[in-house]
């Protein structure tokens, strides 16, 4: 069963998560690894970058996503000027997760084939946090702390053209090492919030844009971990033709109403509490994936994920 917690507003959420490591006068306290290396955007941004221009349908984006692996894009005017960014949460919340799915239910009628077809713009971050490429990677992860995203474009600052785009993954990789001499115990999330293994995927993507979370893992009834369901794993399920296998009518409830086994994640990073954090860094890079479930004696006590992973990284401890 899931586990009840005090429920704290997804906005409120980000807020706190991200003040919690800014120092009184707003800016967070870097540890000298940061400015070890060179640090100048044009240099450590990944690029081309994949994108999409904001007229391009949603099914596109999906598409995209599923196909690269991606848990964002970029938005962009035909000639490449940055007007948003589309992340696998925005489509979550869009094929009923959040307040986006009302676009389906009143403008197309609850037909997930229509809801396919809506223009990108209609669910895309209007005002994306982006750095320059004039900036450094310090500016970057004071942006990506402070405002609780996983990752930024990078523009030319003349014309706003996309040039690249930086993640956590990105700075985890520049920065980490084999070993940094912090366990995963002491910077784990305990009390892990799950959903029971044969909960719907309507039901997960409820619970994922409630509580503002990008992954719960889904258990048996003695508490065994069986997936983990992911924003990026439902925008996989509804990017594949397995979500057709659910449509007979073309209603978007048949889709929300297949077991959310059949989205989630089977090959499951997983490390013991005792383990070094540079080590459950390799995993979760070597497997690609954003987080690894802690377990104990068989049972489920935290998770980590690349956020945390980078905070230990870049703020003095």
């Amino acid at each position: 069963m899931s586990r009840s917690i005090r429920f704290v507003s997804p906005k409120r959420r980000r807020l706190l998560e991200g003040q919690r490591f800014l120092r009184s006068d707003g800016k967070p306290n870097f540890s000298t690894r940061v400015y070890e290396k060179p640090g100048e955007l044009y240099l450590i941004a990944k690029k081309p970058v994949v994108t999409i221009t904001q007229v391009e349908p949603v099914g596109k984006a999906v598409k995209t996503m599923t196909d690269k692996g991606f848990r964002r894009l970029p938005v962009t005017t035909a000639t490449g000027e940055l007007k948003g960014i589309i992340t696998a949460t925005d489509i979550v919340n869009y094929f009923g997760g959040g307040e986006f799915f009302n676009i389906i239910i009143n403008r197309h009628g609850g037909n997930i084939y229509k809801a396919l077809e809506e223009p990108v713009s209609s669910i895309m971050n209007k005002n994306p946090i982006y750095a320059t490429v004039n900036d450094n990677l310090a500016y970057a992860i004071e942006l990506m702390v402070k405002y609780n995203v996983g990752g930024l474009p990078v523009v030319t600052p003349d014309d706003m053209r996309v040039y690249g785009i930086i993640t956590e993954r990105d700075i985890i990789n520049y920065l980490g090492g084999k070993e940094v001499g912090v366990k995963v115990r002491d910077v784990m999330t305990r009390n892990v919030i799950t959903l029971p293994y044969d909960v719907s995927i309507g039901e997960a993507a409820k619970t994922m844009i409630k509580m503002g979370f990008r992954r719960i893992p889904l258990i048996d009834r003695e508490g065994y971990v069986k997936g983990l369901i992911t924003a990026r794993s439902i925008v996989r399920f509804f990017g594949t033709n397995k979500v057709f296998e659910y449509v007979i009518t073309g209603k978007i409830e048949e889709a929300l109403s297949a077991p959310a086994f059949e989205a989630a994640i089977q090959d499951i990073v997983m490390v013991s509490p005792e383990e070094d954090v540079g080590d459950a860094a390799t995993k979760m890079s070597n497997a690609g994936m954003g987080s690894a479930l802690v377990i104990e004696d068989s049972k489920l006590v935290g998770i980590i994920t690349e956020r945390d992973i980078m905070i230990l990284l870049v703020i003095k401890r």
